[in-house]
């Protein structure tokens, strides 16, 4: 891990990101990778952290004070839930954490997504959705909508049938759209 007043290689990434921003690219994806944390946690994670936290923040810091930001949709995620509970032989520096389908968190910014605020909630053991449940379908007929399209009428033809990226459900969740 570097020390502080180091560049991570996220960080070089996240500038070049605000740069082709600037400049009027309409999509651009990060990446990185290793995030499947099984074992070693602890430090898998600060590693991990530590590499994108700071650049994160100093993007959507950077977007905001060029004006980007409110026409900049940022979506942070991972590859899927995580379940609190560990998985493998619990030690302070070994346990890991095992894959979970139900739940999973992800984070907007940005291009009309309401600031400050968590849209659904987990139980403690981040196993079951207890509050305010987004499917999918959902939150890709909500990023749509916020980039201009109607899910319900983007589609395409495969094999004689009109597909739709939102399948035959979706709604566009309101709540956290300003």
């Amino acid at each position: 891990m570097d020390g502080p007043g180091f560049l991570t290689v996220f960080d070089q990434v996240a500038g070049h990101a605000r740069r082709l921003a600037e400049r009027g690219v309409r999509f651009i994806q990060l990446f990185h990778r290793g995030w499947d944390q099984h074992n070693r946690c602890p430090q898998g994670l600060r590693t991990q952290c530590y590499d994108t936290d700071q650049p994160s923040a100093a993007l959507l810091q950077e977007l905001g004070e060029r004006g980007l930001l409110d026409d900049t949709l940022v979506i942070w995620g991972g590859e899927f839930g995580r379940t609190v509970y560990s998985q493998g032989a619990l030690t302070s520096t070994t346990y890991g954490r095992d894959h979970h389908p139900r739940c999973y968190s992800i984070w907007l910014a940005g291009g009309c997504i309401r600031g400050g605020m968590t849209h659904g909630q987990t139980d403690d053991f981040s196993y079951n959705i207890v509050k305010d449940p987004m499917h999918i379908h959902d939150l890709n007929a909500t990023i749509l909508h916020l980039l201009g399209f109607d899910h319900e009428r983007l589609t395409y033809r495969f094999q004689g049938r009109d597909y739709r990226l939102t399948d035959v459900s979706g709604n566009v969740v309101r709540e956290i759209i300003t």
